[in-house]
């Protein structure tokens, strides 16, 4: 028997990297969405909302795994709590969630939300399985792209990033899915602990003129974590290969291949 694996945020940056790995695996796949899609060979869409809670029960009919990736700038907390409470009440056997590295110790609501998160897992009943990433590659550019463009670059003091590749965190996660429920694992991140000057350099490297830099201070108790790298993984995390530098050089890549087609 092939149960389905639900995957909650299939659709999303790092589901649509992970859905393919568990077809490979020779699973089939549920995806979770909340608007309709078309089937595909061995990928099932159900329709569905985690925050609201609507369509879950439906959608946990005969799963014995899931594995939650949906996530937002808000609500986090509810949608964990409605998915952990139907997994339980349907019977599943494994229930996998990433969450975001120093979860318990940012001072922010987006942290905070995803503490909550990881309670409700670790308390429904169901084996699970929870690992934290850092922040990924793709989420760290827009950042240092909007830094790039000011004509007096705002440098905040202390802040760093260990900024990892979307595949390598897809990877892990089909692994953990796979596997038997391990409870709390090592948080992934990159190969690199990097400020913004660093990622910045790195940047406009590939992308541009460098511009001078206003150093600033973030203030309070935000300021004060970050200085502090409460956002930083601690001894015993799984560090992935690929770089910042690496990836921008994918990205120039591609973005080079897509300027060459439209010539062509």
């Amino acid at each position: 028997m092939n149960a389905p694996i639900l995957v909650t945020g299939g659709t999303g940056t790092i589901g649509t990297r992970v859905v393919p790995l568990l077809r490979a695996a020779g699973r089939n796949v549920r995806v979770l969405s909340r608007h309709p899609r078309p089937n595909a060979a061995g990928i099932e869409y159900a329709e569905g909302d985690t925050v609201t809670g609507a369509g879950l029960q439906q959608a946990l009919k005969g799963v014995d795994i899931v594995l939650h990736l949906a996530g937002g700038a808000k609500g986090d907390d509810v949608a964990a709590r409605n998915l952990a409470e139907a997994a339980s009440s349907a019977g599943a056997s494994h229930l996998v969630l990433i969450s975001v590295v120093g979860a318990d110790r940012m001072p922010i609501g987006y942290f905070r939300a995803k503490a909550v998160a990881e309670r409700s897992i670790v308390e429904s009943g169901v084996p699970w399985t929870v690992v934290r990433a850092a922040q990924l590659h793709d989420f760290v550019l827009p950042l240092v792209k909007g830094l790039a463009r000011v004509p007096l670059t705002p440098v905040p003091g202390g802040l760093r990033f260990e900024p990892v590749h979307v595949e390598e965190v897809a990877a892990r996660l089909a692994e953990l899915t796979l596997g038997d429920p391990a409870g709390r694992v090592a948080d992934i991140a990159g190969p690199e602990v990097l400020d913004i000057p660093q990622l910045l350099a790195t940047y406009t490297d590939f992308n541009g003129r460098r511009r001078p830099k206003l150093p600033i201070r973030l203030p309070g108790a935000i300021g004060r974590a970050y200085r502090a790298g409460e956002n930083l993984t601690g001894p015993g995390a799984q560090r992935m290969m690929s770089s910042w530098a690496e990836f921008l050089a994918e990205q120039s890549a591609a973005a080079q291949t897509a300027s060459s087609s439209v010539q062509g």
